[in-house]
């Protein structure tokens, strides 16, 4: 009796350590189809067929917010609309816009002190565009005898406006000869003239 007993209690236990090893068909089955990655030996929760499983939302499937994407809909920068124009249009000030010709220069006459020399006063004036001079009048000359004629060289050899005045922009003229004190006189106050006109 001793011997069947032991002979039942050890078939039983070989059947029971041989189903617990082998499992069961439907537990091989999801063995198989566990997803990737899947820790094993945890039951499938999203497979309807594992006892005990519940339904799970996959990570993939993305859920719709209710509102539109925050890209979708943006208009690029060039296309927005600007105040008082249509939009994609920039406006520039009407300033950068004129191509006309560039202004003229302001057109101005400086007037020198009276230089007195020993054969009378001289005074000049010159006319000034910008900071070219473009003309140079004698205002006052010495007259009288030879001094008329000195006064009329140093003016057609400095005044107007193809004068040496005009031709060296400046007072570094060469004296006239035999008018020297007039030449000289003249100088000065064109160089007055010249320092009041900067």
């Amino acid at each position: 009796m001793r011997r069947a007993l032991l002979a039942i209690t050890g078939l039983a236990a070989g059947t029971t350590a041989l189903v617990v090893l082998k499992g069961a068909p439907q537990d091989r089955q999801v063995a198989v189809d566990l997803p990737a990655g899947a820790p094993v030996g945890t039951p499938d929760r999203t497979d309807p067929t594992t006892p005990g499983a519940t339904p799970q939302r996959t990570a993939a499937t993305p859920r719709p917010t209710g509102r539109p994407d925050a890209t979708a809909g943006r208009t690029p920068a060039a296309r927005r609309s600007t105040p008082g124009g249509d939009a994609g249009t920039r406006r520039t000030p009407a300033a950068d816009r004129t191509t006309g010709p560039a202004p003229k220069p302001t057109t101005r006459t400086v007037t020198g002190p009276v230089i007195s020399t020993e054969f009378g006063n001289v005074q000049v004036r010159i006319t000034v565009s910008g900071t070219r001079i473009v003309d140079a009048v004698a205002l006052e000359l010495p007259q009288g005898g030879q001094s008329d004629l000195r006064s009329d060289r140093v003016d057609a050899a400095y005044s107007g406006t193809t004068g040496d005045v005009v031709r060296q922009q400046g007072a570094d003229l060469d004296t006239v000869s035999q008018a020297t004190a007039t030449s000289d006189g003249y100088r000065r106050s064109l160089q007055a003239a010249l320092d009041r006109a900067r």
